[in-house]
């Protein structure tokens, strides 16, 4: 495993290096300088994915262990951001992003490797489930950064520091682009549950049914948050709580069970 350890420490140095950048000079008159971001979080994702691709796929099996999945999720967030940073002002977002897959591409150093969770490739509706539920994970936890964001330019206005959000999008705009992102990702998740409530047997088993539940509420919760928003003009502090709740649900049922399994019972 000497290529996780070399790979993971140069996509951590390069991690560090894009936040330092950023965050430097976040709030500076002439904000941050993107390209050098984004060059130096291009070299980082690269690694990344290099790491991640081997870690994943070994001998015709996908590797679906909890380390490997959180990895993942914050590559495919990692790069949606840094897609979106092109063309949008996403500064605020860009250092948390970055900062966590840095210091998760650290801390995967020290996670012994496991081969608890092989998911035979093979299994094609079962591989469609658990890719949409990923998608649709990083998806709403987007679209959760995005609220956060929101909630942090209502407030500099209402406060009238213009000066905080100089270098940040327009609120409504902003606005616009969390509930487009949050109604993608719900689409998403409705599609993942759907195949497997009707495709995969035990959905509702002992075994699976706290991740059926939690699931399934977080994604109620999601629709109330775009249905209050659209027929009653929900926004601001209400759909943030809301679409924390939400994502707090849906990570206790992807995440929460399978860290004490591999974790505190391994």
């Amino acid at each position: 495993m000497d290529f996780l350890i070399i790979g993971s420490s140069m996509a951590f140095i390069a991690y560090m290096l894009a936040t330092m950048v950023i965050v430097s000079r976040l709030f500076h008159p002439n904000g941050p300088n993107i390209e050098r971001v984004l060059i130096l979080a291009t070299t980082a994702i690269a690694i990344h994915l290099f790491n991640d691709a081997q870690l994943f796929f070994n001998q015709g099996s996908i590797n679906f262990s909890l380390p490997n999945v959180i990895s993942l999720v914050s590559l495919i967030i990692t790069i949606t951001i840094s897609i979106v940073a092109l063309r949008a002002k996403v500064n605020l977002l860009l250092p948390v992003i970055y900062g966590f897959a840095g210091i998760w591409q650290l801390v995967r150093i020290f996670i012994p490797n496991t081969e608890s969770i092989p998911l035979v490739a093979e299994k094609v509706i079962l591989v469609s489930h658990i890719g949409l539920a990923l998608i649709a994970y990083c998806i709403l936890i987007i679209a959760t950064l995005y609220a956060f964001q929101v909630s942090y330019i209502n407030l500099k206005l209402k406060n009238k520091n213009l000066t905080a959000v100089v270098h940040l999008p327009p609120l409504m705009q902003v606005e616009k682009q969390l509930f487009t992102i949050l109604a993608i990702g719900v689409v998403c998740l409705f599609t993942s549950e759907f195949i497997g409530l009707v495709f995969l047997d035990g959905f509702f088993a002992k075994a699976n049914i706290h991740k059926t539940v939690l699931s399934l509420l977080a994604l109620l919760f999601y629709i109330v948050i775009l249905l209050g928003h659209y027929l009653q003009g929900w926004r601001g502090h209400r759909v943030l709580i809301l679409t924390i709740t939400a994502s707090a649900l849906l990570t206790l049922s992807y995440f929460g069970s399978r860290f004490v399994q591999e974790f505190l019972l391994s």
